[in-house]
């Protein structure tokens, strides 16, 4: 298919995109699987309780097995006094299931944003940034000319080294390359920028 190629000047080209990432079938629940599985395992899951074998202290009898009159017990450490080990708490990272996402999901769910972004005039391409944008003050000017306040742009390595300094205190914006977005990302920002060659890498990895 083919979509508009701008230019920092406004200039509309015609640009050649593969038709199975930008044209895909729009999947809403697939894209909410992958969201949901992603974020659950973004979760830190650090609690953890010690056991009875992991409290410090003697393990004697706190008394004598018959004649007090009391019930049998053993140390201070079992889980019904206070001090002693939690029953069935949690037991820290490693006891977390981590859910599984295969490698065709996360393209799937990827390709379902981009056509939908698509659809709704979401997505820009840019022509490659040739020069160095120093100032933040310039950088914004071209944000607000483009109406891409909340996006996020996905750029290849020149022409991210040429705009990163001047962008990274916008907010509400985000620059990354092709190895390090997610689906996460696509959802969370109204707008997916693209350079033209970061639109070719990312084409190359779908292939």
């Amino acid at each position: 298919m083919k979509i508009e190629k701008l230019n920092l000047n406004g200039k509309k080209e015609t640009f050649e995109v593969l038709d199975k990432i930008f044209s895909a079938k729009i999947n809403n629940r697939l894209v909410s699987s992958v969201l949901y599985k992603s974020n659950a395992n973004y979760k830190g899951r650090h609690a953890k309780t010690k056991q009875q074998n992991e409290v410090s202290g003697p393990t004697s009898k706190i008394y004598a097995q018959k004649g007090t009159g009391n019930a049998r017990h053993a140390s201070k450490k079992a889980p019904i006094f206070v001090g002693g080990g939690i029953a069935h708490g949690p037991k820290g990272q490693l006891s977390y299931k981590k859910r599984k996402l295969n490698k065709s999901e996360k393209k799937q769910s990827i390709a379902s944003i981009f056509s939908e972004k698509i659809k709704d005039k979401n997505l820009l391409v840019f022509s490659d940034f040739k020069t160095e944008i120093k100032k933040t003050k310039e950088m914004n000017l071209i944000i607000k000319k483009f109406d891409i306040m909340s996006s996020i742009l996905i750029l290849d390595k020149s022409s991210k080294d040429k705009i990163e300094r001047s962008i990274k205190n916008i907010p509400n914006v985000k620059v990354t390359d092709v190895n390090h977005f997610s689906s996460y990302d696509l959802v969370k920002f109204k707008k997916v920028v693209f350079t033209e060659s970061s639109i070719k890498e990312l084409e190359t990895r779908f292939k």
